[in-house]
Formats: C-alpha cells, sequence, structure tokens
C-alpha cells in the first residue's frame, strides 16, 4: 500500500519522428512562389478597398469646402458625414472578406 503514482506529463511539440506535413490531409505545403502571389493578391484587394473608400469619403470636405455657404444646410451635411458612410463602409468591407476568401480558395484548390 504506497503512494500512488501520478502519470507523467509530456509536451508534444512538433510532428512525430518520420512524418512529413504531407502526411497530414488538413495541412497543405505551399511552395514561396504561391505565397508570394497569394500575398500580392490579398495586398492588392486591399489596396482597391482602401482607395475606393478614402476617395468618396475623403472628398467630402472638400465638396462642403467648395460648395458657398448655405447651399447645404446644417442638417443635411451631418447626416452624409455621419451616416451616409457607414452603408458604403460595410458593402466594401463584405466585398473585400469575400474576395480575399476567393482568393484563398484559388489558391488551396478548395
Amino acid at each position: 500500500m504506497g503512494a500512488e503514482q501520478t502519470p507523467r506529463r509530456e509536451v508534444v511539440t512538433g510532428a512525430p519522428a518520420g512524418r512529413t506535413r504531407a502526411a497530414y490531409p488538413d495541412s497543405f505545403a505551399h511552395d514561396d512562389l504561391t505565397v508570394r502571389k497569394l500575398m500580392r493578391r490579398q495586398v492588392r484587394v486591399g489596396l482597391l478597398a482602401c482607395s475606393l473608400l478614402a476617395l468618396p469619403l475623403g472628398l467630402f470636405p472638400v465638396v462642403f469646402r467648395l460648395l458657398p455657404d448655405g447651399a447645404v444646410g446644417r442638417g443635411a451635411a451631418w447626416l452624409l458625414l455621419g451616416v451616409a458612410p457607414y452603408p458604403v463602409l460595410l458593402a466594401a468591407g463584405v466585398w473585400y472578406v469575400r474576395r480575399a476568401e476567393r482568393n484563398e480558395g484559388d489558391v488551396s484548390g478548395r
């Protein structure tokens, strides 16, 4: 009737010896060229989304500055600046996420 032995804990820090990443079906091993191509496509989509958002939203203050005083009422200006951008931002975000997932799907074959 001795003291009970506690099980020994082991930490796994990598793949089992002798097995490669290709042996696991849920992982994909891509070469550098494929990863760089995906990164370029993702950067291009991100820059396009940012530029399509920055151009119209950045022009709002310029347009209001160029218009004569009183051409646009204070309520309309606040409405355009405070409410109108949000549907545009939402649509651009949805478009960006779908496009990014499509880019990743093209590379991974899903």
